[in-house]
């Protein structure tokens, strides 16, 4: 018997990519690195002994500082992903029979593999169109009576809206207080996907209680990592009967880490002296300064105003090709040709918006 032959070589790794210049680096924030707070107090984090699993005064202090911005007492569970905060959040209120109606472009619709079906045991993700990626309160009226009490189809069970969405627009407090409201008229509850949610809050000019509990919200996923923090996102809810599943589903789920030290010390660090909305600020302000620049420039068309710090706009081939041979890193022909996408991030300058303004303009002529 001839011997079976030896298995190939495994190819080599291919080479890392090299790291690009933050004036560069638009794909998205969370190309960006962590604010040098924030990095500080993990440092500060890793001496000396504290108890394990949350118990430690870094966790502690992150949740009173979360309970003071939301103006009342709420349960916080951190998590490593905004996917996870996603799943586990729809997971404490769907059935696995449920659906959780969402607008189609929405992130966990796209761009989570599955992962709300994963954490939920099954529950359906139903699409709820509308304008500019916000769901059409029309239309949320129609779907969460569709097939109600119908055993042969899934239940309309939760609504989540995404805040900023996907496109970057953002959701009034009216629009809020609106959908929440044929929400619970339905017997439904209410998620806020708020991977950039201070992006939001800074736009709207509103407080994080308005944006949310008092707005009809049930429970949100609060983003950090996109705006300065390093691993660090939360399950904030405004329910106080989820908090022991919850407690529960993140521990099955790998996200009661036994270092919650190093989590809770960014979020504490991102939350002290307004660092949050500081970092959010700058970077809708370096999407606006970008905006005004294209607009000035010829055969460039933005598809909207930018709300948050998410830019979409259209560029002539030769421009994106022009800005991509020069090194820069943003999305393009993902959604249809010649739009392109950027992402400012709080680590962006005046300057670095200045650049790209320039070499666009210098690629259109």
């Amino acid at each position: 018997m001839n011997p079976a032959p030896a298995p190939a070589p495994a190819p080599a790794p291919a080479p890392a990519p090299a790291v690009i210049p933050s004036h560069r680096a638009f794909i998205s924030d969370n190309m960006a690195g962590a604010s040098p707070r924030i990095a500080q107090a993990v440092a500060d984090a890793a001496t000396g002994q504290v108890l394990p699993y949350g118990n430690d005064p870094y966790t502690d202090s992150a949740r009173r500082r979360l309970c003071e911005i939301f103006e009342r007492d709420v349960d916080v569970f951190p998590v490593s992903t905004g996917s996870a905060a996603n799943g586990l959040s729809l997971a404490a209120l769907t059935p696995p029979w449920g659906s959780v109606l969402s607008h189609p472009d929405s992130h966990i619709n796209h761009d989570e593999c599955g992962a709300p079906e994963f954490f939920t045991s099954g529950a359906k993700l139903v699409g709820v169109p509308g304008p500019d990626s916000r769901i059409d309160p029309e239309a949320l009226r129609e779907a969460v009576r569709r097939r109600a009490g119908d055993v042969h189809s899934v239940q309309p069970s939760v609504v989540s809206i995404s805040q900023a969405t996907e496109s970057g627009s953002v959701y009034t407090l009216e629009e809020i207080r609106r959908l929440s409201a044929i929400a619970k008229d339905a017997g439904l509850r209410v998620h806020m996907d708020g991977a950039r949610f201070a992006n939001a809050l800074d736009h709207l000019g509103a407080t994080p209680a308005e944006m949310t509990w008092r707005a009809g919200v049930d429970i949100l996923s609060f983003g950090a990592t996109k705006n300065g923090a390093m691993t660090a996102d939360a399950i904030v809810s405004f329910d106080p009967a989820l908090a022991g599943e919850l407690a529960f589903r993140a521990k099955r789920a790998g996200q009661l880490t036994s270092k919650m030290r190093f989590q809770t010390a960014q979020l504490d660090a991102y939350l002290t002296d307004d660092l949050w909305l500081h970092n959010a600020r700058r970077a809708n302000a370096m999407a606006g300064r970008l905006g005004d620049g294209l607009k000035a420039i010829p055969g460039t068309g933005l598809l909207a105003t930018p709300q948050a710090n998410i830019l979409f706009c259209r560029l002539p081939q030769h421009v994106t090709e022009g800005l991509l041979a020069e090194g820069y890193a943003f999305y393009h022909d993902r959604w249809e040709p010649g739009i392109v996408r950027f992402v400012t991030a709080f680590s962006h300058t005046p300057e670095d918006i200045d650049q790209l303004i320039e070499s666009v303009r210098r690629h259109a002529r």
